[in-house]
């Protein structure tokens, strides 16, 4: 069993999770992710790790209930225990000095976000990061963020905290002022990582992202994370999570995070017949 311990809720519905992993914690770098599972009979899940501690053997995660195993996982409190919690899974981001890079991320995506745009600082490069939510509430890690950028933009959709609009707005309005940024990460819903990717291609900047598909084994056994990356049939766990958003094919993308919403939508339901959290 790996071991909560600490728990706080970060927004509505989005908690972060400290778990005691020292193996992993060793070994992890910015861009990987984790696959847990609650217990023996609990779905595997994948997670990007969003903060790592290799001295305290502790790897962060931040979970939004979206589903069953979610809203399962975040009714977990501290001292208790997780069944499996494997990795470090993926590829790293590559992070080296390049210049002036942008980081973008949306929503519950600004948690993997942080660890490289924190690494990308390290290396002496000049950063600005912009960060959005649908409203002031659902915003995340701003004061983390703040610490280690040269600049911090805000966007809400509703217009309840910094500029009313969406991380592409900001986005487009960077790229027009600095003539020199090298890269651009974007990490977040996939429409918004689409529409990222559209921004920076009139300027010929290279974009990452990091998707996320519909994943069971993590290990490119199964097939099940495959997306269509500059033709070619690619697998997320072992050949990303990060791929070029200029070369993804973001409808088959979205048409395939979308196979089984009946089946999501029915799990949901049978753990939460009432409206309550209804733990395992």
């Amino acid at each position: 069993m790996y071991t909560i311990l600490k728990k706080a809720v970060l927004a509505p519905s989005i908690t972060q999770f400290v778990i005691s992993a020292p193996e992993i914690a060793q070994k992890a770098q910015p861009g990987q992710f984790v696959i847990l599972r609650i217990n023996e009979k609990g779905e595997r899940i994948p997670l990007t790790i969003a903060d790592f501690d290799s001295k305290k053997g502790t790897v962060t995660i931040i979970v939004q209930e979206i589903g069953a195993t979610t809203r399962q996982l975040c009714c977990l409190n501290e001292g208790e225990g997780i069944e499996d919690f494997v990795g470090p899974l993926g590829r790293p981001s590559e992070i080296k000095k390049l210049g002036c890079v942008v980081c973008v991320g949306g929503g519950v995506g600004i948690a993997p976000m942080y660890p490289i745009a924190r690494s990308l600082k390290e290396k002496g490069n000049k950063l600005v990061i912009i960060i959005g939510a649908r409203n002031k509430e659902l915003l995340i890690l701003e004061d983390e963020l703040k610490c280690i950028g040269d600049e911090l933009l805000v966007a809400t959709d509703d217009g309840s905290y910094g500029r009313k609009g969406f991380v592409t707005d900001l986005l487009k309005e960077v790229l027009e002022q600095e003539k020199n940024v090298a890269a651009v990460w974007g990490i977040g819903p996939v429409v918004m990582m689409r529409e990222v990717s559209k921004t920076t291609r009139p300027f010929k900047i290279r974009t990452i992202v990091s998707l996320n598909p519909i994943m069971v084994d993590g290990t490119g056994m199964c097939g099940a994370c495959r997306v269509m990356v500059g033709g070619e049939t690619k697998f997320a766990c072992v050949d990303g999570p990060e791929f070029d958003g200029h070369q993804v094919d973001w409808e088959l993308a979205l048409q395939r995070l979308n196979m089984f919403k009946e089946e999501e939508k029915r799990a949901l339901e049978s753990i939460n017949p009432g409206g309550g959290c209804r733990c395992l």
